[in-house]
């Protein structure tokens, strides 16, 4: 497998700069490192980003996570192993990320789940993520970077 094009953001450095600090603006804000972790992990795997999902499945991220959560997460509206914070948090995640899949992209009730448990600043740094981890997302699959390869060692540096 071969890349379209080297990562975006290493043609046009400025931009890793603004991706980075996209990503980070996220974190401290009342979201558990875990659950931005997940965040990132599900919409990666909606978004099919092989690039993110090995980068997310390395240990610096997934450290503090048990197995069981990890393998579970593509089916965790059925697995036992997430809080309802989590799950609030999963729910908002896919619909934002599905925006073009339904009528009404971010149901009421996926957003009154997700303030139940999250308040506005923790609210702002999830959508935050969110949209972060799918530019990321998006920036790979269109040019096809492969895991393992210059996106993924770079990522390590980036929130990929």
């Amino acid at each position: 497998m071969q890349p379209r094009m080297k990562q975006p953001v290493f043609v046009i450095p400025e931009a890793m700069k603004a991706l980075q600090a996209l990503s980070k603006c996220a974190e401290g804000r009342g979201v558990p490192a875990t659950t931005l972790a997940l965040v990132h992990m599900r919409v990666s795997q909606i978004n099919g980003c092989a690039v993110c999902l090995d980068l997310h499945n390395r240990p610096e991220f997934f450290a503090k996570d048990s197995d069981a959560r990890n393998f579970a997460l593509a089916a965790w509206r059925d697995a036992p192993f997430f809080t309802d914070a989590e799950r609030a948090a999963l729910a908002l995640a896919e619909a934002v990320t599905r925006l073009a899949d339904r009528p009404d992209p971010v149901p009421d009730e996926v957003w009154a789940e997700a303030a139940r448990h999250h308040d506005e600043p923790a609210l702002a740094a999830l959508l935050l993520a969110i949209a972060s981890v799918n530019v990321w997302n998006r920036l790979n699959v269109a040019t096809r970077q492969v895991p393992g390869g210059n996106a993924s060692r770079e990522s390590t540096k980036t929130d990929g």
